[in-house]
């Protein structure tokens, strides 16, 4: 129901520490970091980076496993940082808006990828069982097309989820401006489209030309705010507002829906609102990983793969609910 990014800026306490510094400079000159060396960092003879032209170097399918030079410096001297501040009994800090996370794989935070994946295969769950049930369980209108009048909305949020949580585990997978922009744009698309199936659904909107007056201007406002994030500045405190005002605003759209109609699995919408409610204060409520791995960004999202599976459910049951109504009034 709800695909949220939080955004980070790039300066933080840990990057403004004068060791980590002094570490990650004298790395990038000699690509090592104590004993250990990377072939990601070559010079030439004068101490310069070789900085080869994009025809000359590695194509991005070669690269993604890889971790540039700059990459493998900050990693390991944060980790090396942290090592010596535990001993000092600080606690973590961020390196450039991120909380120092473990490397498993090559993924720079493992159980965000996880949770991210299992989103990922709830909503697909979700999406194909509730195609089963409007094309091979309940009845058919001419015995072609479904009775329900809100198949096709849905269908294009299965569309939308699947595609926002691929991108969210990708992002988390390896963190670069490409993957970065593409989870953020797939958050906030899947977010406004959450927001116009809710206002649709819960006014009942069944008139096309109804739905598209509606539709048009927040089309043109996710849309607008898209390209301002990719090709003017990604604004993460813009961004977060205009994500949590799409999110309450549904959320609280759903709410009042559940509590004045007669729907049989109401108390699913309000099991949703309540915990998406609840869950969304993992976002503000911010702390360092667990073990390194475990932060409240990655409980985020282990929090929205049961609720998943309870909003399919609900999808469904209202697909059930109002082909049943629409058969007995077209006999």
């Amino acid at each position: 129901m709800l695909s949220l990014s939080v955004g980070v800026i790039d300066a933080s306490a840990g990057d403004a520490d004068p060791h980590y510094r002094i570490c990650v400079s004298q790395c990038e000159e000699s690509g090592c970091v104590g004993e250990r060396c990377f072939p990601n960092c070559k010079f030439s003879s004068d101490g310069e980076p070789i900085d080869r032209p994009w025809y000359m170097q590695e194509p991005l399918y070669l690269q993604w496993k890889k971790w540039d030079c700059q990459s493998d410096c900050r990693y390991y001297c944060m980790l090396d940082r942290e090592k010596e501040k535990e001993l000092l009994n600080q606690g973590p800090v961020k390196y450039h808006g991120k909380w120092p996370f473990s490397r498993i794989y090559g993924m720079q935070e493992p159980a965000s990828v996880a949770f991210s994946a299992l989103n990922l295969a709830m909503h697909f769950h979700g999406w194909v069982s509730f195609f089963i049930l409007l094309y091979y369980k309940l009845p058919l209108e001419d015995g072609k097309k479904a009775y329900y009048e809100y198949a096709g909305l849905w269908h294009i949020y299965g569309l939308l989820s699947l595609n926002s949580w691929f991108w969210s585990a990708i992002f988390h997978s390896r963190d670069v401006d490409l993957t970065e922009k593409l989870d953020y744009s797939s958050a906030v698309v899947l977010l406004g489209y959450s927001l116009l199936v809710a206002i649709l659904r819960s006014f009942n909107i069944r008139d096309e030309a109804t739905r598209v007056m509606v539709a048009a201007p927040l089309i043109a406002f996710v849309t607008t705010h898209v390209m301002f994030l990719n090709f003017y500045t990604l604004d993460y405190g813009w961004n977060m507002i205009v994500c949590v005002v799409m999110a309450v605003a549904q959320l609280a759209i759903w709410a009042v829906w559940a509590g004045v109609s007669r729907h049989p699995s109401r108390w699913k919408l309000w099991l949703v609102v309540f915990a998406g409610g609840l869950a969304m204060l993992l976002e503000i409520y911010d702390f360092p990983p667990y073990e390194g791995l475990l932060d409240a960004h990655a409980l985020w999202h282990a929090t929205t793969i049961p609720l998943t599976y309870i909003w399919w459910s609900f999808i469904r049951d209202d697909a059930e609910f109002r082909t049943c109504d629409l058969v007995k009034k077209a006999k």
